[in-house]
């Protein structure tokens, strides 16, 4: 299937991170497992996603299969709720975050960021006839108007902010939230505007479309504040990757080509 690690690797890449030693303690548990751990909620196509065989996919993915690979370690995803990545992260359960999570300021109290590798948006997905009337936050900014928003993400941070007067349904996911769009429970759902913009694609026969952004956001990955090498090594690593054109190669990849869709549930 699509895997970018298939593609051409540039040496230099690899030569420059195997040889890690002596490193902080997420890189030192890392290679003395061989086993690089990475948390994902799975949950925001096309960045991360489930398939309809259960196999995980997306650009975060594939970026962790380069970070796997330049180590000489293996990979493990780990799926988890998007809300329990960072305790996930700060219990030692994962070595980072890969998971179209926001670098905020309150985030970023408890965790290190390294990037941003992406920059996102928050969007409504609703129906046209809704949308016709939607210029901005302003026009769904009352009681009347419902809008199912996933919890403790930057989506709920945002839609709390921007949108007080809105009737907000907190839930536990995107899916959940799509599914009361979809049984008309709610006016429009809200999330990242590559997610939107999928699921407005994928059901095309609702009637369902992507609102343009009200924000713009940057994606970046998360690690533990006491391994300022793997910081580094991070950076680095995304540095030559931008470098190299091949962070832009992956990203459109998936964000230009839509045939993956055809293997989301």
């Amino acid at each position: 299937k699509r895997s970018f690690v298939s593609l051409c690797i540039p040496l230099m890449l690899i030569l420059c991170f195997t040889a890690v030693a002596s490193a902080g303690p997420t890189i030192d548990g890392i290679l003395k497992k061989k086993v690089l751990v990475i948390g994902t909620s799975a949950s925001y196509p096309p960045l991360s996603y489930k398939t309809k065989n259960g196999t995980v996919l997306g650009l975060d993915i594939d970026l962790a299969k380069l970070m796997a690979t330049s180590m000489g370690v293996k990979l493990k995803i780990e799926v988890i709720p998007f809300d329990e990545l960072i305790p996930a992260l700060e219990k030692g359960k994962i070595d980072m975050i890969l998971s179209c999570m926001t670098i905020t300021p309150d985030r970023n109290l408890r965790i290190a960021y390294v990037g941003p590798y992406f920059l996102s948006g928050q969007s409504l997905l609703t129906t046209k006839d809704i949308a016709l009337n939607i210029n901005g936050p302003a026009d769904v900014n009352n009681p009347k108007f419902s809008i199912a928003v996933p919890r403790g993400t930057t989506t709920e941070m945002i839609a709390k902010k921007m949108l007080p007067q809105a009737k907000l349904v907190i839930v536990k996911s995107n899916d959940e939230a799509l599914d009361l769009l979809k049984s008309k429970s709610v006016k429009a759902m809200m999330s990242d505007y590559p997610y939107v913009m999928v699921e407005a694609f994928r059901y095309k026969d609702k009637g369902f479309v992507a609102n343009p952004p009200f924000s713009t956001e940057p994606i970046g990955i998360g690690v533990r504040q006491d391994d300022p090498l793997l910081v580094n090594w991070l950076g680095n690593f995304l540095n030559m990757l931008n470098n190299d054109g091949l962070l832009k190669l992956l990203t459109q990849r998936w964000v230009n080509d839509s045939s993956w869709i055809a293997d989301l549930p």
